[in-house]
């Protein structure tokens, strides 16, 4: 009888067999695809998906829209926030552990030995469970950049789309928002159709002329597509019809920006368009866990007082800072708090700077088993050269404790991080 197979284990064996997590280039997963007969080549269409801030959320829409309408969906994302597994959906469904340890014997064995990247064999991996089981679309999202990320293989996809670009990542990107835009870019394909959210005019420069060079249609927000509140919903318009809509089920002004970018990439492609009330059932039922999500239950949750509510959100460059203060900004009825970690390779003045007019006081923390955390006393004093109230605490668990004892009822929004998140949601269960 064979043992159960812990996740865990699963990627202590990939950060140990790999432990370079990043470096940028395609040789490698190149020559392993050929050694597996080139998978990437027999997937279902593809929707390959770039961006700095959004593009998870953009695919979270076109997923919940090609499942509504009866599609059966491969996905692939990242960073995880809990489990390895959530990266992988084969047909809608997250990879088993079981299934998950036979593609990675498979794709060891036939890598045999040679350097390879962390992010490089799941993908290879990835891509050999979408070439070996059925489905109607096959949703893929850059890990970094685009030109060289290891999804980067896909010769000619059903539609690429690329969201909102900023600062992040500069040590492999490049520090201008041209040298991201350019990486980002990369993801076009020669007649391929790409949908743009709108960008800073430096990027769209860039990308613009990277699509002229390849004879790439290039669908832009606000010229090709658009979305504008309506009544009570939204009106999307896509480069194929207009539709009336609800508004999404994920809160915050730039998931509408998002939900439009996700039906106007389905849109794009050839072929029949899903119907307007499978698109409106879609976008109110999507799932993203740590974009603005709202946690009622589990520990945390509970050592909240009456009238308190707890949220949590994944943002962490300084773009993702500009939309969560939107939000904040909305939540002016109440005390806002917030619990902050952030990595060391990100910019945290350049994140906390548009929060701090709505912040009555930040709790700092050492994100949990996470060598990459700047720390807690560190963090604190990012908030603090912002005009922060900021105290440093040594658990998520503490800082709701702490900041619970403030005047209230209030918010506490936990953010900064993805891999906060998701030691904020493995704590609450």
């Amino acid at each position: 009888m064979s043992q159960p197979v812990d996740t865990a284990s699963i990627v202590e064996r990939l950060n140990r067999l790999h432990p370079r997590v990043i470096d940028l280039s395609l040789r490698r997963i190149e020559t392993l695809l050929a050694k597996l007969g080139h998978p990437e080549r027999h997937i279902p269409p593809v929707v390959h998906v770039a961006g700095t801030n959004g593009k998870g959320s953009t695919v979270a829409f076109m997923r919940a829209i090609a499942e509504a309408d009866g599609q059966r969906v491969h996905a692939y994302t990242s960073p995880h926030l809990v489990r390895f597994n959530e990266r992988i959906r084969v047909a809608g469904e997250i990879i088993s552990d079981a299934y998950l340890m036979e593609l990675i014997d498979a794709c060891e064995a036939a890598n045999q030995g040679d350097s390879i990247t962390f992010f490089e064999i799941t993908t290879a991996l990835a891509f050999k469970a979408f070439a070996s089981n059925a489905a109607d679309i096959t949703l893929l999202e850059t890990g970094l950049g685009g030109r060289l990320d290891a999804t980067n293989v896909i010769e000619r996809p059903a539609a690429t789309a690329i969201t909102s670009i900023s600062i992040d990542h500069v040590a492999f990107l490049g520090d201008t928002l041209a040298k991201i835009a350019g990486e980002k870019a990369g993801i076009l394909k020669r007649d391929v159709p790409c949908v743009l959210a709108a960008q800073e005019n430096e990027s769209m420069a860039v990308i613009a002329a990277r699509a002229r060079a390849l004879g790439a249609p290039l669908l832009v927000q606000d010229q090709d597509w658009s979305v504008a509140r309506h009544g009570d919903g939204m009106r999307v318009v896509t480069s194929r019809r207009t539709l009336d809509l609800p508004l999404p089920n994920l809160l915050g002004a730039h998931q509408i920006g998002n939900a439009a970018q996700a039906i106007s990439t389905l849109d794009a492609r050839s072929g029949p368009l899903i119907a307007s009330d499978i698109v409106a059932r879609g976008i109110t039922s999507a799932e993203w866990p740590a974009r603005m999500q709202r946690l009622t239950q589990g520990p945390l949750a509970r050592m909240l007082p009456p009238g308190w509510e707890l949220w949590l959100d994944g943002g962490h460059n300084p773009g993702a800072g500009l939309v969560v203060a939107e939000q904040m900004r909305r939540w002016s009825e109440k005390p806002l708090y917030m619990v902050f970690g952030i990595l060391n390779s990100k910019d945290p003045d350049g994140f906390i700077a548009p929060l701090a007019p709505h912040v009555a006081k930040l709790a700092a923390l050492t994100i949990p088993e996470e060598e990459a955390s700047i720390g807690g006393d560190e963090a604190a004093a990012v908030a603090r050269r912002h005009g922060i109230d900021a105290v440093e605490v040594g658990s998520v668990g503490d800082a709701v404790k702490q900041l619970t004892g403030e005047r209230g009822p209030a918010r506490i929004l936990m953010c900064g991080s993805l891999y906060l998140a998701g030691s904020v949601l493995a704590e609450n269960g």
